[in-house]
């Protein structure tokens, strides 16, 4: 897979989010519930250093239930907080800012030993591109995030959100791109679509998805497309399913391009199944 994920705008990002580390009280590391692995940058924990972190992991209504409580646990065992988020629907939004607030309460107290009350806790966004963190700026603001403008002490550009719970979000990109070691991650983020289909072959990519299935969920697999999916090679599943949703073009031949968008979709809708394609035991 050649992706170029365009190491002078990554390296341009780092330096930023180190710079505007100090302005800020939290890190939100946001990740892919379904692919905490790949969707995360190993540089993060060099950034972040000892700032206080919460580990986001949205689009939890797309992953195994059962994987998301043993990602719960591994965090708690790194001593790392982690909240599990549907950032579409604002599920989980809460326990963010609750356990925001609970990482503060110190700085808070001793800020009003000072003489100095009602400042609100300041955060940043870090994360890899398209795992949803617009949405969840929306959700947390409540709104469309409106920019609150500059504030006293802060560099002439920085924009400050207004979120919930006395929050306020520096609007920086916070985005710095994957590494990819091995090939396993570039597949995760383009099964999930955080790497555009437009620079990937869906096609081959789709074929990848449903070898993938017949390894990990085999059962949602076949009950979805009513397809035989066990022992049998990918692209004969494929066919099949092309078959069953009448992907077809002129003279009965396969439209394989339409038939790889419809599982790419579907899988990313959930529609599949709530599906994780990382667990802990993986690492």
């Amino acid at each position: 897979m050649n992706i170029n994920w365009f190491p002078g705008h990554m390296k341009k990002t780092k330096e930023l989010v180190k710079k505007n580390l100090k302005l800020v009280d939290v890190v939100f590391e946001l990740l892919d519930a379904r692919i905490p692995l790949s969707s995360k940058n190993p540089d993060i924990d060099v950034l972040v250093g000892n700032k206080p972190r919460i580990v986001v992991l949205n689009k939890q209504d797309l992953s195994s239930d059962e994987a998301n409580k043993q990602w719960i646990k591994y965090y708690e065992k790194k001593g790392i907080k982690a909240v599990l988020v549907d950032a579409a629907k604002g599920k989980g939004t809460e326990k963010i800012i609750s356990i925001t607030k609970d990482m503060i309460k110190n700085k808070m107290e001793r800020l009003k030993e000072k003489g100095i009350k009602n400042k609100p806790i300041r955060a940043m966004i870090v994360g890899v591109p398209n795992v949803g963190k617009s949405t969840l700026i929306n959700s947390l603001a409540g709104s469309k995030s409106a920019k609150t403008g500059n504030r006293p002490g802060v560099t002439k550009g920085k924009q400050w959100i207004k979120l919930r719970g006395n929050l306020e979000l520096l609007d920086t990109p916070g985005i710095l791109w994957p590494k990819f070691e091995d090939e396993k991650v570039g597949l995760n983020l383009a099964f999930t679509g955080a790497i555009k289909d437009e620079i990937i072959d869906v096609e081959t990519l789709a074929l990848r998805l449903v070898e993938k299935l017949q390894e990990i969920a085999p059962l949602p697999l076949k009950e979805r497309y009513s397809v035989e999916v066990e022992d049998r090679k990918p692209i004969d599943v494929l066919d099949d399913i092309a078959l069953k949703r009448g992907c077809i073009i002129k003279g009965g031949e396969i439209d394989y391009t339409r038939v790889a968008r419809l599982i790419l979709d579907e899988f990313r809708n959930g529609k599949i199944g709530s599906i994780t394609l990382e667990y802990p035991d993986n690492i």
